[in-house]
Order: structure tokens, then C-alpha cells, then sequence
């Protein structure tokens, strides 16, 4: 059965040195975050379940959303996310230059014509999908803006990481063991640093069965102006059965072309003049053997 991988934000990662949050604020986002990861209308009672808030507080929120538009209630006195919110949603898209250099790029490269590609960005311990464009081909994944995954499972996560040094890398991820999706993904900071180093070397990520059984993904970091380290990452996901070495070979050229291509679009200076990180010796490439007929038991609707 197919098992749903929607969560919830994490907390905000705060320093002593961040601003004081507006309580009523902060809970009216949170508020916004449970409507949006909702697969369906939500109660009073359910939402003050799931964000361990007391319903005569959410009642006066729910209310002010409601008198903005930014949530709906149906006659069922039940509770979804509002238009306003995708007016929000649609002017944050039409400014991006990222996002507009994604569409763009993203239709010119003829290997990836028919294939799902992503644009996400790091936050943290995740990546954030900024942008997708589902291919003509079958996959049992539905991307969507908005939805997350650990970075450390994902081939644009962890192409992201290659672009940073030891202590950005831990400040991102923290000390303890990563998150593991499938039984194909590592827990460990030394096997991750393993695999960082390979993606320097190589150029492109790859997820093979982490975030989902039977599918492998290929990524490739984005560089804005400043290029010292990834701003983004492109990926694209295929069914692993049946992937021939030849068709593998020219999605991961079309990839890594896409990635540059947007990179030269922000302003990225040429890869020969980006900062190059320091590189341990290559560890051994994992076998991963020829392909094999696998069930995607997966839905990534975040």
C-alpha cells in the first residue's frame, strides 16, 4: 500500500540571536501550515489535536482567516486553505528569476523531455520543492510545491550539501542519525561525507531507491552570482526497472546541462573559476547492479 511521507514543518531552527516571534503570528502560520498539508477539510477539534493548541484560541484565528480569505469553512464547520493564499502563492512564482529560469531551461533539454523534474532548495535538514514538471511518463510519485524530504535521502539534497564545507554541513544536519526513508538510505555523517565527496567529483547526485523503492533520481546544484555555494538543485526522477546504462548516461547530461544552464542564467561564473571544495580520496562507487522490477510503494503529495 502506497504510505504518505506528508509532515509537518519543523520547528524553526531560532538562535539566541534571532527576534522574539509574535505568538499570535507564529500560530496563525502554523495554523496556515496544517490547512495546506491537509488532504481534506479539517475540523475545530482536529486541528487543535494535531497543533496541541486549545480550541478557544484557534476559533478567533480560524475567524480572522476566514474574514481574509485566507482559509474557508463549509457547511460542515470544517476548515481548508483559502484563495488568497494561492494569490500569494502565484506572485511568490512569477518573481522568482530561479523559478522562471527553471520553466524556461527545463523545456530545452531534449533528454529530459518526457521525464519528472524538480527544483527544490535546502531548509535545514530538508529540502523544500520550489517547482515541478511531471513528465509524460508513467510514475507512481506526485511532486508538489511545497513538499519536503530529508535532504540527506534526496539526490537534490544531497547535491545541495556537496556545495558546502564540514561545518556548514553539520550545522545543517545536526550530530545525530539521519533520517532513513527505505532501507536503501544511510544514517551516518561519515557515509553521507562519503557520498559528498563521489557528487564533487562527478558532478551529479543520485538517490538510488532512498527516497522510494524502485526509483532513482539524478540531481545537479544550481549557483547563483555569488557561486560559492548551491542556491538550488534540479533533479529528475525515473522508474528504476528497465533503466539501460545508455538512457541513464544521457539523463545525467541532460540534468547537469540544465543545472548549468540556470546557473549561467543567475549569473554563476564558469565552473573552471567557482571555488573548488577540498576532496578526500573517491570512495569506491556502490554496485548497483542491473536493473530490477520494483513497486514504487510511495506518494510524495506533500
Amino acid at each position: 500500500m502506497p504510505h504518505d511521507t506528508d509532515r509537518s514543518p519543523p520547528p524553526s531552527h531560532r538562535t539566541p540571536l534571532a527576534p522574539r516571534l509574535v505568538p499570535a503570528v507564529e500560530r496563525a502560520s502554523r495554523l496556515l501550515d496544517a490547512l495546506a498539508d491537509a488532504h481534506e477539510p479539517l475540523s475545530l477539534a482536529e486541528l487543535s489535536r494535531r497543533l496541541s493548541l486549545p480550541r478557544s484560541s484557534l476559533h478567533g484565528l480560524l475567524a480572522t482567516l476566514v474574514e481574509l480569505d485566507l482559509a474557508r469553512r463549509n457547511d460542515e464547520a470544517e476548515f481548508s486553505l483559502g484563495p488568497r493564499a494561492l494569490r500569494w502563492a502565484d506572485a511568490f512564482t512569477a518573481q522568482s528569476d530561479l523559478m522562471r529560469a527553471f520553466e524556461s531551461h527545463a523545456r530545452r533539454i531534449a533528454a529530459l523531455g518526457t521525464e519528472t523534474l524538480m527544483l527544490a532548495t535546502l531548509d535545514g535538514r530538508d529540502v523544500t520543492y520550489l517547482a515541478c514538471r511531471q513528465g509524460s511518463r508513467p510514475l507512481a510519485v506526485n511532486f508538489r510545491v511545497g513538499g519536503r524530504f530529508p535532504a540527506a535521502c534526496t539526490s537534490s539534497g544531497k547535491a545541495m550539501l556537496a556545495s558546502l564545507d564540514d561545518t556548514a554541513i553539520r550545522l545543517a544536519l545536526g550530530d545525530g542519525p539521519l533520517p532513513r526513508l527505505t532501507r536503501h538510505g544511510i544514517t551516518s555523517l561519515s557515509a553521507l561525507r562519503r557520498q559528498l565527496d563521489d557528487i564533487r567529483q562527478n558532478g551529479h547526485a543520485i538517490d538510488d531507491e532512498e527516497t522510494a523503492e524502485g526509483m532513482q533520481c539524478f540531481g545537479a546544484s544550481v549557483f547563483g552570482a555569488r557561486g560559492a555555494s548551491a542556491i538550488a538543485a534540479v533533479a529528475v526522477s525515473v522508474i528504476k526497472a528497465g533503466l539501460t546504462a545508455r538512457r541513464r548516461a544521457e539523463i545525467v547530461q541532460g540534468i547537469c546541462q540544465l543545472a548549468a544552464d540556470i546557473s549561467t542564467e543567475l549569473g554563476a561564473p564558469p565552473p573552471a573559476t567557482m571555488p573548488a571544495r577540498p576532496r578526500r580520496a573517491p570512495a569506491k562507487p556502490c554496485d548497483s547492479g542491473a536493473p530490477r522490477a520494483s513497486h514504487i510503494a510511495i506518494n510524495t503529495d506533500l
